[in-house]
């Protein structure tokens, strides 16, 4: 029987601990940690904008020269297919840890290393690491708990996720 895999994770780490029998210990087997969270805020941002950021975009283009009361063109102001929404520095490295840990779970499930997966996470990053994990590890989550258990060892994350398991039924 392949083992089930438990996920602990923030934006800034994830731990994968492998649970093969309910008798025996939890066995961490990854300890991954968000490159961006060992960076400065100045190394990851720069105060350069880029091509489709809001202020380059035409949502910053206003009707300056266009006399009062004249309607102005409907397709000036469309706004540009590329634009991306604000997103801070935080949320972008966040969004990157999650795709790296898909990536991660994605290449183990295709080595066969696991069946199941149980998650556990910070409320934000569950959210955003449900958004961009592969549609086919979808289907193996058992259970997800919007806890963040990621500075708990073995014992201490199987007796709370029992605990929140318990409260649950």
């Amino acid at each position: 029987m392949k083992p089930t895999w438990i996920i602990t994770a923030n934006a800034g780490r994830a731990r994968i601990f492998e649970e093969s029998a309910l008798t025996e210990p939890l066995q961490e087997i990854e300890d991954m940690v968000s490159p961006g969270a060992k960076q400065s805020i100045s190394d990851v941002v720069t105060d350069q904008a880029g091509p489709t950021a809001a202020a380059k975009s035409s949502h910053n283009i206003g009707s300056g020269n266009q006399a009062p009361g004249i309607a102005h063109n409907a397709n000036s102001g469309a706004p540009n297919k590329q634009y991306q929404p604000a997103v801070t520095p935080n949320e972008a490295e966040a969004v990157r840890f999650a795709k790296d840990i898909s990536s991660y779970l994605s290449k183990a499930h295709q080595e066969g290393r696991f069946a199941h997966l149980v998650i556990s996470a910070s409320p934000q990053f569950l959210g955003t690491l449900r958004t961009v994990i592969d549609p086919q590890l979808k289907d193996l989550i058992k259970t997800e708990f919007n806890k963040d258990y990621t500075h708990f060892n073995g014992p201490q994350l199987r007796e709370q996720l029992q605990a929140l398991k318990d409260k649950q039924e």
